[in-house]
C-alpha cells in the first residue's frame, strides 16, 4: 500500500497530479463535498449556536469507505482541495469524516496544476485553515436559515412551489428595476448632423457639435449651409497612449467570454474548470490581478521571443476591490509558451482568450496619434469636428484588445487626410438622422455578474450559481422579444437642395438579455415591501464583509450570524401573520357580456386574466396568458381573445383539434392526445395544417418511444428515453441493467425481477 494518499476534489484532476507524484503517492478524488447539511428544517440548532448537522448522502457513502480504508493504510494524508474557502471546508470535512489525526494529516494548496506547483506545495504543507472554514460555514448555515424561514412565507403569501435565496433574491431585485426603467423611460429624438467634406479629393465625416431637438431646427440648419463655404478652422495633432486591461479575474474573465465567444456564464466556469484541472490554467476562482514574478518573468520572456523587445512591458497591478480575499493570481496560462491549449474548441477558444488577455497584460502601451479637425463655414457659428487615430504602435493591440458593452460608442474616422488651417473643403452632401434616446439596457449574465461586484454583492464562487438559479426558479427569462416598429425622418443636403425620407427601424428587440418574469416581478415586490433588509444592496454588501472578516479571524461566525438571524425571524414571524397574499393583481376593465370585472393576477399555475370575484355566486373563470403577455402588459382585448380558448381550429379524423394553454404551456389537442407548441409559435395562431403536423409527429415519436408492451400486464412496458431505455410501471420508472444486450427479449418475470433489484436511487448528488 503507498505511503501517501492525496485527496483531491475531481477525478480530471486526481490524474494529472498522479502524473506528477511519484509511485509513493496514490492520488483519489472526494467528488466534491462528502458531507452537507441535512435536509429539513433540523439541519441547523439555533439554539445551541447554530450548529450545522451533517450528513453523508447516501451517493458518498462508498466514496467516503473507500477513503476512510486508505487513510487507514497511509503514512500521510495529504489533503489537497481548492484553495479557497470552499475547498478548505471540503478538507475540514474530510478530516472530520475520516477521523484523521493531526500528526500525520497535510493541508497543501496550489493555484496551478503543474510538476513545480505540485512539488513545491508538498514541500510547504499548513494545517487546515479554521477562520476559512467558519467562513464558508456561515454562508452556509446563512443560506440555509434565510431560505427554509423566507419559502413558508412565499408559498402562503404569493404561490406555492416558490423559494428565496439570500444573493439570489437581490440578483432578481437588479433585473426587476432594469425592466421597471425600461418601462418607465420616455424617449426623446434629436438630429445627428453628419457632414461628409472633399480635402484633395479624400473624404472627411465630421460631426456637428451640437444636435438640434426638431425636424424644424434641422431643417432650418441645413437651409442656412446652402451656399456656405467651408474651412479648415483648427487642426489638433496630439501623442496619445491605450493601455492594456489587466489580466482576468472570475467576473472580468465571465464579462469577455460572454462579449466575444458568446458564453453564458455557467459554460465558461465550466470550460474554466476543464482547463483548470488538465494544468493549462492557474485557479478559475479569483478576485485578484496579480501575476506572480514567476509568471511576470515567463510572459517577459514569451513576449521578447515572439514579438520583440520592444513589445515588453514589466507590468503590475493593484485590485481594485479592497475585499478581495481570495488571494491568489490572476487567471493565466501555466505556460506563457503554450499558446493553444485544450480538449475541444470551446475549451480552446476560452483558453486563447484568457493566454492573449495575459500576455497583453505584460505588453508595451499602443502608442496613437488623435487627430481632431474643425470645420467652420460663412453662413453660421455652427462647427463640425473630425475625430481620427492612427496607431504609431501598436503594442499590445498587437495581440488583444477588451471588449466594450456599450452598444452607442461612435467609432473615429481612423486615418484623416493632411489639412491646413483656413484651406477650403468641397461639399459632397450633409445628413440630419434622426436619432432616439435608448432606455437603459437589460443585463446580459455577464453584465449582471459585473454589477453585482460593483455592489460587493457575491464572491467569485457565487456569481455563477446565483445566475443560473435564478433562470431555473423562473424568476428571470432570457427568452426573445419582439422589437417594434417606428418612423424616423433623414434630411440631406446635396447639391443645394434639401431631400426628405422617413425610413423605419426596428427597436426594443432583445435577444439572450434577461428580463424578469411576472412571478419574479410580485416574489420581488413582496420581499422589498416585507424584507427590506434583505433586499438592500448595502446591507446584502455588508453581510459579504462580514464573511470575509471571519475568513481573516477578525469575527466570530455564530455571533454574526446571531445578530443577522434574531430581528430577521422576528420579520418573517410578523409577515406570517399580518401580510396580505400578494398577487400582482391589476384591472383591466369589465367584461362586455357579463358586466363582471377582469383582473390579471398570479394564480396556483403562474400568470392568469379572471372575469369575476370568488365571492360571486358563479363561479370566476380562469385563463392562461400567452406567449410574450405579462400582468403589466395584457390588454382588456387581449384578455377577452383568451377566454375564446380553447380555440377549435378544425377538424382531423373527423375529430376536433383544439388549441389552448394548459398548465404546461400552449398546446394541440385531439381527444387525449396532447401536443405542445413550440416556443416561437403562438396559440392564437396555428393553424389546423401545423396543428396536424404536430399531432403526426407526436404520433411517431409515441411509437420509437415504446420497445415492447406484455399483454399480461398492461402497466408495465419497456420505453425508450432521454438516456436510453428503461422500464416503465404505473407512475414508476426502473432503470435497465447496463450491459443489458436486447431489451425486446425480456419477459415479463425478468422485468419484475430488475425492478425488484433496483440500485438504491442517487438523487441529490452535488453536481
Amino acid at each position: 500500500m503507498s505511503k501517501n494518499l492525496v485527496i483531491v476534489e475531481s477525478p480530471a484532476k486526481a490524474k494529472t497530479i498522479e502524473k506528477y507524484l511519484g509511485k509513493d503517492y496514490i492520488v483519489k478524488s472526494s467528488f466534491g463535498h462528502i458531507r452537507d447539511l441535512s435536509k429539513g428544517d433540523g439541519a441547523i440548532d439555533v439554539e445551541k449556536g447554530y450548529l450545522p448537522k451533517y450528513i453523508v448522502p447516501t451517493d458518498k457513502k462508498k466514496i467516503v469507505t473507500e477513503l476512510k480504508k486508505l487513510a487507514k493504510d497511509a503514512d500521510v494524508v495529504w489533503l489537497a482541495s481548492d484553495e479557497d474557502r470552499e475547498g478548505e471546508a471540503i478538507s475540514w470535512h474530510l478530516s472530520e469524516v475520516l477521523d484523521l489525526k493531526p500528526s500525520n494529516t497535510k493541508r497543501i494548496v496550489f493555484h496551478e496544476i503543474t510538476k513545480s506547483a505540485i512539488l513545491n506545495a508538498i514541500e510547504n504543507p499548513r494545517t487546515i485553515n479554521v477562520d476559512l472554514v467558519n467562513a464558508q460555514q456561515a454562508r452556509r448555515v446563512l443560506d440555509r436559515l434565510v431560505g427554509f424561514q423566507l419559502s413558508p412565507v412565499l408559498w402562503r403569501k404569493v404561490k406555492p412551489s416558490l423559494s428565496a435565496g439570500r444573493v439570489q433574491s437581490v440578483a432578481v431585485r437588479l433585473i426587476v428595476e432594469r425592466e421597471a426603467a425600461i418601462r418607465a423611460f420616455t424617449t426623446s429624438s434629436s438630429y445627428r448632423i453628419q457632414g461628409e467634406f472633399l480635402a484633395s479629393d479624400k473624404k472627411i465625416k465630421a460631426d456637428l457639435s451640437k444636435r438640434p431637438s426638431s425636424f424644424e431646427d434641422a431643417q432650418t440648419f441645413l437651409e442656412s449651409c446652402k451656399g456656405a463655404t467651408f474651412k479648415v478652422g483648427n487642426v489638433d495633432v496630439s501623442p496619445g497612449k491605450r493601455n492594456p486591461a489587466a489580466p482576468f479575474t472570475t467576473s472580468t474573465l465571465q464579462q469577455e467570454a460572454s462579449r466575444k465567444l458568446g458564453y453564458g456564464v455557467s459554460k465558461t466556469m465550466m470550460l474554466a474548470q476543464r482547463l483548470y484541472e488538465n494544468g493549462h490554467i492557474t485557479y478559475m476562482r479569483t478576485d485578484s490581478v496579480n501575476l506572480s514574478d514567476f509568471a511576470i518573468q515567463s510572459a517577459k520572456d514569451a513576449i521578447a521571443k515572439e514579438y520583440g523587445q520592444e513589445y515588453s512591458k514589466v507590468r503590475a497591478y493593484a485590485n481594485k476591490n479592497s475585499s478581495a480575499q481570495e488571494a491568489h493570481e490572476a487567471i493565466r496560462p501555466t505556460n506563457f509558451e503554450t499558446n493553444m491549449a485544450g480538449a475541444d474548441d470551446a475549451q480552446k477558444k476560452l483558453y486563447q482568450l484568457i493566454w492573449k488577455r495575459a500576455i497583453a497584460s505584460q505588453m508595451s502601451s499602443a502608442e496613437l496619434e488623435r487627430t481632431t479637425i474643425e470645420i467652420k463655414n460663412d453662413k453660421n457659428t455652427e462647427v463640425f469636428k473630425a475625430k481620427g487615430e492612427v496607431i504609431k504602435f501598436d503594442g499590445f493591440l498587437k495581440v488583444y484588445l477588451e471588449g466594450t458593452d456599450d452598444e452607442d460608442a461612435e467609432e473615429d474616422s481612423g486615418l484623416l487626410p493632411k489639412v491646413t488651417v483656413g484651406e477650403t473643403l468641397g461639399l459632397d452632401q450633409i445628413v440630419a438622422t434622426q436619432r432616439y434616446t435608448r432606455p437603459p439596457a437589460r443585463f446580459t449574465e455577464a453584465s449582471l455578474v459585473k454589477q453585482l461586484e460593483e455592489l460587493g454583492i457575491g464572491r467569485p464562487s457565487t456569481y455563477a450559481p446565483t445566475i443560473s438559479t435564478i433562470q431555473k426558479r423562473g424568476y428571470v427569462v432570457k427568452d426573445e422579444i419582439e422589437g417594434k416598429q417606428r418612423n424616423y425622418e433623414v434630411l440631406t443636403l446635396k447639391d443645394e437642395a434639401i431631400k426628405t425620407q422617413t425610413e423605419s427601424e426596428t427597436y426594443g428587440a432583445d435577444r439572450n438579455k434577461m428580463h424578469p418574469s411576472d412571478i419574479g416581478k410580485v416574489v420581488t415586490e413582496f420581499l422589498i415591501q416585507h424584507f427590506g433588509d434583505i433586499m438592500d444592496y448595502g446591507f446584502t454588501a455588508s453581510v459579504e464583509k462580514q464573511f470575509d472578516e471571519i475568513a481573516e479571524g477578525m469575527k466570530n461566525w455564530s455571533e454574526m450570524i446571531d445578530a443577522f438571524y434574531k430581528p430577521f425571524h422576528k420579520e418573517v414571524e410578523k409577515t406570517m401573520e399580518t401580510a396580505e397574499r400578494a398577487t400582482g393583481e391589476r384591472a383591466l376593465g369589465v367584461d362586455p357580456k357579463s358586466g363582471k370585472n377582469i383582473i390579471a393576477r398570479i394564480g396556483r399555475f403562474g400568470p392568469m386574466v379572471q372575469i369575476g370575484d370568488a365571492e360571486d355566486e358563479e363561479k370566476p373563470r380562469f385563463a392562461s396568458l400567452a406567449k410574450g403577455q405579462t400582468l403589466d402588459s395584457v390588454t382588456l382585448e387581449q384578455a377577452l381573445e383568451l377566454f375564446k380558448l380553447p380555440r377549435v381550429l378544425g377538424q382531423f379524423e373527423d375529430i376536433d383539434v383544439k388549441a389552448n394553454i394548459g398548465r404546461f404551456g400552449p398546446y394541440v389537442q385531439l381527444q387525449k392526445l396532447f401536443v405542445s407548441i413550440p416556443k416561437e409559435e403562438d396559440v392564437m395562431s396555428i393553424t389546423l395544417d401545423r396543428a396536424i403536423e404536430l399531432i403526426l409527429a407526436k404520433r411517431v415519436a409515441d411509437a420509437n418511444r415504446i420497445i415492447k408492451k406484455f399483454e399480461e400486464d398492461e402497466d408495465t412496458q419497456i420505453l425508450n428515453g432521454r438516456w436510453g431505455p428503461y422500464i416503465k410501471s404505473g407512475k414508476k420508472n426502473y432503470k435497465l441493467p447496463k450491459d443489458l444486450e436486447d431489451p425486446k427479449k425480456l419477459t415479463l418475470e425478468e422485468v419484475k425481477e430488475i425492478m425488484a433489484n433496483q440500485p438504491v436511487s442517487k438523487r441529490g448528488k452535488k453536481k
